[in-house]
This record gives structure tokens, C-alpha cells and sequence, in this order.
């Protein structure tokens, strides 16, 4: 299983980590509520997860423009 992040408004790739030795607890996955959970995170037929954040370029459009948190996507 490997974990792949993704800014949710721009698509930049985050980061991954691979392999089979994450712990969702130390992730801080167990924390979110179940809306939260559908909301950020997907599971792959493989068991790899892609999770949805924010990228610091995102998060400073954001920051600068509150009105785009109205909108689902800003960057297309």
C-alpha cells in the first residue's frame, strides 16, 4: 500500500510514502471525521490511497482571495 498526496485545486504531486508500514493513527487519518474521510481521501482495487490537500501555492491563492473557497476548483 502506498500513500500518495495531491493539492486538490492544482494537482501538483505532494509526496508519496510507499510501502506497507504506514500506521493510519501516526498519519492522523483516524482524527478525521467520516465526511472528512470522503472528502480527502480515496482508496485504490491495489489498497493505495490518494489524499486530497492543499499546496502552499493553493493555500496562499486562497489566503488572498477567501471568495475561492466558495468554488470547488479555481485552478483549471
Amino acid at each position: 500500500m502506498s500513500i500518495y498526496y495531491h493539492c486538490r485545486h492544482c494537482q501538483t504531486s505532494l509526496g508519496e510514502l510507499e510501502g506497507n508500514q504506514h500506521d493510519m493513527k501516526e498519519l492522523g487519518f483516524h482524527q478525521l471525521s467520516s465526511q472528512e474521510r470522503q472528502d480527502v481521501l480515496t482508496y485504490q482495487e491495489n489498497g493505495d490511497i490518494q489524499v486530497r490537500v492543499i499546496c502552499e501555492d493553493c493555500h496562499e491563492a486562497l489566503t488572498r482571495n477567501p471568495n475561492y473557497y466558495e468554488l470547488d476548483l479555481f485552478i483549471q
